[in-house]
């Protein structure tokens, strides 16, 4: 029996901690996070840790496949600058 492929999609949050090291997570997988000194090593890392998290919660697994595309969770972030008087 041949095998069919399902392409799987999330939307991954990157940020810059206080110590300069990309963290990154998926919001619709829980427990879903690595960081990484440099992007160019943090994207194989988010790869492999969504693919650990789909392998060890088979429940998780099962729902990304009835719906593969990315949840449309996050809309966007934004940065607003308030004045402050002391």
């Amino acid at each position: 029996m041949a095998k069919t492929t399902t392409i799987l999609q999330f939307k991954v949050l990157i940020e810059r901690d206080e110590d300069g090291f990309y963290v990154a997570s998926v919001p619709e997988l829980p427990g879903c996070y690595t960081q990484a000194k440099t992007l160019e090593k943090l994207r194989p890392r988010v790869r492999e840790v969504i693919e650990l998290v789909l392998d060890a919660d088979k429940d998780v697994r099962n729902d990304k496949l009835k719906s593969p595309a990315s949840v449309p969770s996050f809309f966007a972030t934004e940065d607003v600058a308030i004045p402050y008087y002391a």
